[in-house]
């Protein structure tokens, strides 16, 4: 079973990769990694605003 499942997913992967299709296959592989960096590079900044001093 899995090995249908490996070799479905080959076939689908050349299929897309070949002629016309892999070059527009391959640019919307590449928009969505570089959205996905940019969704994990985005760092929401925490302030924390302690106007109080602590001392020991």
């Amino acid at each position: 079973m899995i090995g249908l499942g490996v070799a479905g997913g080959a076939l689908l992967a050349a299929w897309l990769l070949t002629g016309e299709r892999g070059k527009k296959t391959k640019e919307f592989i590449s928009k969505k990694a570089d959205d996905l960096k940019q969704a994990f590079n985005k760092k929401q900044e925490v302030k924390i605003e302690d106007t109080d001093a602590h001392y020991v």
